[in-house]
C-alpha cells in the first residue's frame, strides 16, 4: 500500500528493521554508524517496506561483498549524503525565510529528493556506459590533477565571510564547468582546491590552461596546478595511488599561474604542438627527493603563426 505521494508508509523502527533483515546487532551498529548516525538511534518508525527490500539486497550480498566492503560502502554513502544534506538544509532555510517563496520546506525537500534521483540515475548510466580499459574493475590509467588558490589562508583572514563564500562558490562553479566541458571528472573540492581526473592527456592539459584563465578577471586569485599520469585505484568515488601523491606535490611546488606535470604526462603531450613543455629544475618534495617535472604552457608560437 502506498501513500498519497506514492511513497510506502514507514512501518519499522531501527530495531525492527534489524530483526527483519536477520542482522546481528553488532554488525547493524557498524553500518548505522558508517551511514553517519553514530549515537543517533531513534524509537520512531522510519523504514518502509521498500527500504527493507533495498537494504535486504545490500545485506544479502555478503557472499560477493564482504562485510568490510559493505561498511566502507555505507561510509562513502553516508559522508556524501551528509555533506549534501548540510548544504541543502542551509539553502532550504534561506528560501523558507523569503516571503516571496510560496512553497513549504517539505515541498521543496520532496522536489530536491526527486531531482537527486533523476540526476543520480543519469550519472550512473553515463558512468556505466564509459568504455574504459581496466586491468580490474578498480584500476585505471588516468591523469590526476590538483589546482588550488594561491595564498588562500592569508586571504581568508583579510576578507569578509560573505566575500569568502562568494569566492568559493565562484571557484567551485567555474572549475566544475571547465573540467566537465573538457571531458574530465571532479573527484572532490577541498574548499580552495579541486581534484580532478581525465582519461585523455590533451584534455587534461586543456583543463589546466582553462583553469588558469579564471584568474584573468577579479573574481578568482591566481591558481597553481599539478598533474600526473599513471595507474590509480578507483574506490568509492575517490582515487588513490602514486599519481595522486605526485600531482599533489607538483601543485604545492608550482608558482602562481603555472602548472607542473610529471614525466609520464609530459611524454604523453610532447608531440602535441598545442602545448609547450618547459624544463624546470628537479624538485625535492616530501616523499620524492628527485622528482622530475615540466611546466605546461599553451604554445604561443602556434597562435602567432
Amino acid at each position: 500500500m502506498t501513500g498519497p505521494d506514492g511513497e510506502t508508509p514507514a512501518r519499522y523502527t531501527r530495531d525492527e528493521l534489524i530483526a527483519e533483515l536477520g542482522l546481528s546487532p553488532e554488525y547493524a551498529e557498524k553500518v548505522w554508524n558508517a551511514f553517519g548516525f553514530a549515537r543517533r538511534s531513534t524509537p520512531d518508525k522510519i523504514f518502509s517496506d521498500a527500504d527493507v527490500a533495498a537494504l535486504r539486497l545490500f545485506a544479502d550480498s555478503e557472499s560477493t561483498m564482504p562485510q568490510e566492503a559493505q561498511v566502507a560502502t555505507a561510509r562513502a554513502i553516508g559522508q556524501t549524503m551528509s555533506r549534501l544534506a548540510d548544504w541543502q538544509a542551509d539553502q532550504l532555510r534561506e528560501l523558507d525565510r523569503n516571503p516571496d517563496v510560496p512553497w513549504s520546506i517539505n515541498q521543496m525537500a520532496g522536489a530536491l529528493g526527486q531531482i537527486q534521483q533523476l540526476i543520480w540515475r543519469r550519472h550512473l548510466a553515463l558512468t556505466l556506459e564509459r568504455d574504459v580499459e581496466r586491468d580490474t574493475d578498480e584500476r585505471l590509467d588516468l591523469v590526476v590533477g590538483f589546482a588550488d588558490i594561491v595564498g588562500y589562508t592569508s586571504l581568508s583572514r583579510r576578507i569578509a565571510l560573505e566575500e569568502l563564500e562568494e569566492l568559493l562558490e565562484s571557484f567551485e562553479e567555474d572549475t566544475f564547468e571547465i573540467v566537465a566541458t573538457n571531458g574530465g571528472h571532479v573527484v572532490k573540492t577541498l574548499g580552495d582546491a579541486v581534484m580532478f581526473t581525465c582519461h585523455d592527456p590533451a584534455s587534461a592539459a586543456a583543463i589546466a590552461i582553462a583553469l588558469h584563465e579564471l584568474s584573468a578577471g577579479e573574481r578568482i586569485p591566481p591558481l597553481r596546478a599539478g598533474m600526473a599520469r599513471g595507474r590509480v585505484l578507483s574506490r568509492l568515488g575517490d582515487v588513490f595511488g602514486e599519481p595522486v601523491n605526485i600531482a599533489a606535490r607538483l601543485a604545492g611546488s608550482a608558482h602562481p599561474g603555472t602548472t607542473l606535470v610529471d614525466e609520464a604526462l609530459g611524454d604523453s603531450l610532447s608531440d602535441d604542438d598545442r602545448f609547450y613543455l618547459k624544463s624546470v629544475p628537479t624538485l625535492s618534495v616530501r616523499g620524492y627527493k628527485r622528482l622530475r617535472a615540466r611546466a605546461l604552457e599553451l604554445n604561443r608560437r602556434l597562435d602567432e603563426s
